[in-house]
């Protein structure tokens, strides 16, 4: 042990070295950036101004919206700080809290969108009685659940990573703390506690994703008997932005999950990476504006207050 480094901070490595290219990279991800941040604090203000739109659907989705704000925050700002200032650096503590936060809002966003997908499950199957299960109490509990579990499994997540130094080098073939990089610097023990929980993880996933199949087949063939077709179009507006968000979600983890660990920077890791930790955040608030009805009627009535 005494011939080994232990390592403080972490070297991110850019894909190019020319400086124009870096200042033209930063400036793109602020873009994307303050796109993302618009967005979602629009929807976030659309649902909390607007009366009507005080019910359970809309409370997680102003959770929603709050999350992904957290998510793109998370990253994009120290990438286009470090692009601007040409600096490479970042310190153990700060790669430690990146990977916590970026974890503990992607788990809480899943567990939303299970949450979610019930929620409309009982509106659209059970309209009845859906005041009697769906209630304030319930709402608040689910959302504080969904918020609990994310934080619990973030921390058991980001204190496996990091409980052990690390003694092989010190290089991260990204301009972030990307998972797969860290792991792939860790040691073998702690890639074998990360194996473990990933594996357990996969198998919560696969329940939960199941869950929502179900529900979402319930919602559609129930969607489809329907008579009127106003009533199938509001069910419709309401049910497939959180079809296709779901559909994202599940798209980029199995790209973080699944996608090949670079041992050399490269354009096409940057790309696959920015896509399951840029995209999702960026359009989320989009595939609600555009396919949610009340929410554009709401932004409507905002700007004509304006």
């Amino acid at each position: 042990m005494d011939n080994l480094t232990i390592f403080t901070e972490f070297l991110l490595m850019g894909v190019t070295g020319s400086r124009e290219l870096q200042v033209l990279q930063g400036v793109l991800f602020l873009v994307i950036y303050l796109g993302a941040l618009t967005g979602n604090l629009v929807t976030v203000t659309v649902i909390v101004t607007d009366t009507r739109l005080h019910s359970p659907m809309y409370l997680f989705i102003s959770n929603m919206a709050l999350l992904d704000l957290g998510n793109i925050s998370v990253i994009v700002p120290k990438v286009v700080v470090n692009s601007m200032r040409d600096c490479k650096t970042i310190s153990l503590a700060e790669c430690a809290a990146q990977i916590f936060l970026y974890v503990f809002c992607a788990s809480v966003e899943f567990a939303l969108l299970v949450v979610m997908s019930y929620d409309r499950y009982v509106a659209i199957c059970h309209p009845l009685h859906y005041g009697l299960i769906i209630t304030p109490s319930l709402c608040s509990q689910a959302t504080a659940g969904s918020w609990a579990s994310g934080l619990v499994y973030s921390a058991v997540h980001t204190g496996c990573m990091f409980r052990l130094p690390f003694t092989k080098t010190n290089v991260i073939q990204q301009q972030f703390c990307d998972i797969p990089q860290i792991l792939r610097i860790s040691s073998t023990v702690v890639q074998f506690s990360e194996f473990v929980i990933l594996a357990v993880s996969v198998c919560l996933v696969s329940v939960c994703f199941a869950f929502m199949f179900v529900s979402y087949v319930s919602i559609f063939s129930t969607v489809l008997k329907t008579s009127s077709v106003e009533a199938r179009n509001k069910a419709m507006s309401t049910c497939t932005p959180q079809l296709a968000i779901v559909l994202l979600f599940l798209i980029s983890g199995a790209v973080a999950v699944l996608g090949p660990t670079a041992k050399k920077p490269s354009l096409k890791n940057l790309l696959t990476a920015m896509f399951y930790t840029v995209v999702p955040p960026f359009v989320n608030p989009i595939i609600y504006c555009l396919r949610n009805r009340e929410i554009n009627a709401a932004l409507q009535r905002m700007f004509n207050r304006f």
